[in-house]
């Protein structure tokens, strides 16, 4: 069978990040708002370079305004990630951009997110599940708010804690508030670690924030003690290799570690972290990986079947997706 027509587990989803372009840009034209630079000829977002990229992720982002934008790039992107087979998803959510921080304002937010989602998976039998993200960049003391935000409406829905933006801004161990504040609530932890930040970074994820999956990650691949530490505590890998190549993190999927991550016996998955951004989707990242290391149903089925068991849901829902990865 074709790999690109598996069932898929997808944990590294940004939540904006994975807004369709036209659907920006049919937002913006709504709000009579003028983004065309973050878009490139052909339509697409377009930037040079990985802090550029930040900087035309949140212009893009800045259409978004009311709980109704949110709502309505919920179905977008589900439907995008239903299309391409994925059938269970963690996507990370910023109060920061829901709210600016605040408890009631986020809660709005989440509940129009929410019931997007619930409609999609009714619709299309994708479930989605979400994970509070602070940003790097805007520093520990906004992560804390961000993290009440997580902590006020921890469930059986926001199943998760985590943290993206520009790994270059200060340290991983400068936000453990918010992440005690996350853990006190129950919430499990990711943080990205060891993209650009190499391998201490992820020493770093490990010793100060205490988290069980690490965003990216690929950068162990260059410390063998740590690649023997992660497979010790089966901490599980979010891996992008789209969105590294696109990035220049590696010149090729050919020449992405994950293979030789896996092979060491690291706990590893695949995602798609902004797929309009980095031109990718699940099935060109399945076909790209085929491609590259000849993995076939077996391989992804196993993948897949990490990513269950990784994901920060229930164990009722993590049955029930581990029954749609099944094949006969």
């Amino acid at each position: 069978m074709n790999v690109a027509d598996l069932p898929k587990v997808e944990l590294h989803l940004h939540h904006e990040g994975a807004a369709p372009p036209a659907f920006v840009r049919q937002l913006a034209a709504e709000k009579k708002v003028d983004i065309s630079k973050v878009f490139n000829d052909q339509g697409g977002y377009a930037f040079k370079d990985f802090v550029h990229f930040l900087s035309v992720y949140e212009a893009a982002t800045s259409v978004l305004k009311t709980p109704e934008d949110y709502a309505r790039l919920t179905r977008a992107v589900l439907e995008e990630s239903a299309a391409n087979g994925v059938v269970y998803t963690e996507s990370f959510i910023s109060p920061d951009f829901c709210g600016g921080g605040d408890v009631a304002a986020w809660r709005d937010y989440l509940a129009a997110i929410r019931e997007a989602a619930d409609k999609a998976e009714a619709d299309l039998g994708i479930t989605m599940r979400g994970v509070v993200t602070c940003v790097r960049h805007f520093g520990p003391e906004k992560a804390k708010a961000s993290a009440l935000c997580a902590a006020e409406t921890a469930g059986d829905w926001i199943v998760g804690f985590g943290m993206g933006g520009d790994e270059g801004q200060g340290h991983q161990g400068d936000f453990s508030y918010a992440y005690d504040m996350a853990r006190e609530a129950d919430l499990r932890l990711t943080t990205h670690a060891g993209e650009f930040g190499g391998p201490q970074s992820v020493r770093e994820a490990i010793e100060d924030l205490n988290v069980e999956r690490i965003g990216h990650g690929v950068r162990s691949i260059e410390d063998a003690g740590l690649v023997k530490e992660l497979v010790a505590r089966q901490i599980t890998l979010e891996v992008c290799p789209g969105s590294n190549v696109v990035l220049g993190v590696y010149p090729s999927i050919a020449a992405h570690p994950i293979k030789r991550l896996r092979d060491a016996g690291v706990n590893v998955t695949v995602s798609t972290d902004d797929p309009p951004f980095f031109g990718t989707t699940m099935r060109r990242e399945y076909e790209m990986l085929h491609q590259a290391f000849g993995w076939d149903a077996d391989d992804f089925t196993n993948l897949n079947t990490t990513a269950a068991n990784a994901a920060f849901c229930d164990d009722g829902t993590r049955q029930r997706v581990l029954k749609k990865l099944e094949r006969s």
